[in-house]
């Protein structure tokens, strides 16, 4: 019996997870990169990735008999720590806590500790902001957390966000590297932004930040949250701008003389076994579209629902053609924007979900054959147990046959209830990557 369209959209999706193994990426970025066994060697893993990258690491390390004096590892998840001298720590996601204080503070003890002639490998990944979330002097963990909502709810894309809260986080945008120097630190990458830059990754921790004070105020009144920030967040903005606090490692500082970074993973990874399991499956043709998504959910949902229509109805797919399913992939991270009032529960794959739904309501027999898969790579959307959800034309009607209202939780970001009413969410358990999202497309051919 062949696969139906939500098996194959699974299986494409899994094999997205899989491509994206940070454990592999470690152990082949190590294997060209020998260490001194004459120094001490630290590691500190954090991120969502972080215990997968840990454990691979110290595997590697182990096979040229390098012996680790210490380290932390700070992740999402309680796990087992990968080896006798490291700690383990976990924080708060997507919002930092008491735990992600605490995790910061497991950090610190362990900087503390090394010494100018020892090397330090840092492993990041995405999350390791809120996860070691604590706030710089003056600034209450209150304040970073209020700081963190506004920036959440504001709809600013990765880049704009990741720019205002590295700025007043204990260890972001290069404050570790500075804590670190001028030991040698060797930083490992998962990325999960667009681009890339480590800059942004987990807020730079090893980075020099581009941004000056007086920048970051500009971009704030442009995005309209200059009046909307906590008032110890906006004095010590002010400060740093005249020159009454210590500005961010700026680009060319001595402190990132013994420093390299290396992104050894990253979105396209995972597009890349995404398209290969498609073909291996007999779906043909196959396409990641050049273009990584972001911005709004809601606009981007629609927009892929009709990019797959158009795709039913280029000719590319042939009508005697033997292949069940063809099949088109999308990459990047989308937004949403929360207003006054609007408190539902979801993420923002759920939400591009439920868009998309609505379009392909709205476009009746054109939507025949089409279904959509948006998820999260590392497993979880937003503040709930999924990872996103399938849908397909037939969605929106199922949901109102469930007693849901879909436009209202569109329209109020509630679509976890709502799919969760109908069986539709992608619900894998935390997968131990972070490499942004994924969205499969399939069309059946008409």
């Amino acid at each position: 019996m062949s696969p139906s369209a939500d098996e194959l959209l699974m299986e494409i999706y899994r094999a997205a997870v899989r491509g994206a193994d940070p454990g592999v990426s470690v152990r082949e970025a190590l294997a060209d990169q020998p260490f001194n066994p004459e120094r001490r060697l630290w590691l500190l893993a954090i991120g969502k990735a972080a215990h997968t990258m840990a454990t691979a690491a110290v595997a590697a390390l182990g096979e040229q008999g390098i012996t680790i004096a210490g380290g932390v590892v700070v992740g999402a998840h309680a796990e087992v720590s990968p080896h006798s001298e490291i700690e383990t720590a976990t924080g708060e996601h997507p919002l930092p806590g008491m735990q992600s204080l605490k995790a910061a503070e497991r950090i610190g003890t362990i900087v503390t500790r090394v010494r100018p002639e020892d090397e330090v490998l840092v492993l990041l990944s995405g999350g390791g902001t809120s996860l070691a979330g604590a706030p710089i002097d003056g600034v209450s963990s209150d304040d970073l957390l209020a700081l963190n909502v506004m920036l959440l709810n504001s709809g600013a894309d990765i880049m704009v966000m990741n720019g205002v809260r590295k700025r007043f986080s204990r260890w972001a945008a290069g404050r570790l590297a500075r804590a670190l120097a001028p030991s040698r630190v060797r930083c490992l990458i998962v990325s999960d932004v667009h681009g890339d830059d480590p800059t942004f990754i987990a807020s730079g921790p090893c980075s020099a930040d581009p941004l000056y004070a007086g920048d970051l105020k500009a971009m704030l009144v442009e995005y309209d949250m200059e009046t909307k920030l906590p008032a110890n967040v906006k004095t010590a903005l002010a400060d740093m701008i005249a020159g009454r606090r210590r500005e961010t490692p700026k680009p060319g500082d001595p402190i990132f003389a013994n420093v390299a970074q290396r992104v050894i993973l990253g979105n396209a990874h995972a597009l890349k076994a995404a398209a290969a399991r498609a073909t291996s499956l007999g779906v043909r043709p196959v396409f990641i579209a050049r273009d990584s998504i972001q911005g709004s959910a809601a606009r981007t949902g629609e927009m892929l629902a009709r990019e797959l229509m158009q795709f039913a109805d280029s000719g590319l797919r042939r009508a005697n053609d033997p292949a069940p399913f063809a099949c088109m992939l999308w990459g990047g991270e989308t937004t949403v924007l929360i207003e006054d009032g609007a408190h539902g529960v979801g993420g923002r794959c759920q939400e591009l979900a439920l868009s998309a739904a609505r379009a392909l309501h709205h476009a009746g027999a054109n939507a025949h054959g089409v279904t959509l898969l948006a998820a999260g790579t590392d497993g979880r959307d937003g503040p709930t147990d999924a990872a996103g959800a399938i849908v397909r034309g037939a969605t929106w009607a199922a949901l109102l046959k469930a007693g849901r209202d879909p436009e209202r939780d569109l329209r109020t970001h509630d679509a976890f209830p709502a799919f969760d009413a109908i069986n539709a969410l992608v619900r894998t358990g935390h997968s131990g990557t972070n490499v942004r999202d994924v969205v499969v497309g399939l069309v059946q051919p008409r």
